[in-house]
């Protein structure tokens, strides 16, 4: 666990995803910089949704592997993430971020910890959660086009439900500031990427499957609809749980 005490909460509410992603990195560039008025280097989490809908991409994932112009013509937008992982489709979900100082920890070391307080926030909503103890053979999937988005497959410490996942996150350390966001599922929107993927139809149809095995949602588990006010309540509890966090509502932050 990583020992802190006063947090920014950060809500940006509906964006595009050119500002969604410009946003992360420049709390990162403000946060290095410590030129963020009421909280300096003080860890940040926040956040967000996204209109329209959007698909992202991993910074070192092809832009080849969607049909942007298909995706365009839907009037869902496609950009580049500036952390690692493959593709989501941002929809009926609940986005967050944290940057934070290392604090000398590991990736695996810090992703285990925001994990463990998403897991404790959104247990009080009735969600019976846990973290994956192991990773799929992320070296031998590189090349499966199967896995195309980032929900077919789970890593070591991904919040799960009986086995599927429910959040799917990505780090990138900028030095010794770390940016994580991910994506808590609400509804099933996330699996209409497969109708973007470049692949042909019988690749679409064993996606689809996948998905539908991998995959659920916070609607499937409390077998009611949530409203993104009270997920973001939730996963705020967590981090008051793991990290101790008191959190100070910080509303204007301008992009460039």
């Amino acid at each position: 666990m990583i020992a802190s005490h006063r947090w920014v909460n950060i809500d940006t509410g509906e964006h595009d995803g050119d500002f969604n992603m410009r946003y992360d990195l420049q709390l990162v560039e403000k946060f290095q910089n410590e030129r963020v008025p009421g909280f300096d280097s003080t860890p940040v989490l926040r956040f967000y949704r996204w209109r329209p809908y959007c698909i992202s991409l991993g910074k070192n994932q092809s832009g080849s592997d969607i049909d942007v112009d298909m995706a365009k013509r839907d009037g869902i937008d496609v950009v580049k993430r500036p952390t690692g992982g493959k593709a989501v489709l941002h929809a009926e979900e609940f986005t967050y971020s944290v940057v934070m100082q290392t604090a000398g920890l590991s990736v695996q070391d810090t992703y285990n910890s925001i994990s463990g307080a998403l897991v404790e926030g959104l247990r009080t909503l009735g969600a019976d959660l846990e973290l994956a103890k192991s990773s799929a053979d992320f070296q031998k999937l590189f090349h499966d086009p199967t896995a195309i988005p980032c929900f077919s497959t789970s890593a070591v410490y991904e919040v799960e439900y009986h086995g599927k996942k429910l959040v799917g996150s990505a780090q990138h350390r900028f030095g010794d500031v770390l940016l994580q966001h991910g994506s808590i599922l609400i509804g099933n929107y996330h699996k209409r990427i497969v109708n973007y993927l470049a692949l042909d139809e019988n690749m679409k149809a064993r996606t689809r499957n996948d998905l539908d095995g991998h995959t659920v949602t916070l609607n499937e588990i409390l077998r009611r609809s949530l409203e993104v006010e009270s997920v973001g309540e939730a996963v705020k509890i967590g981090f008051e749980k793991v990290f101790g966090a008191e959190f100070q509502a910080l509303t204007a932050l301008a992009v460039e």
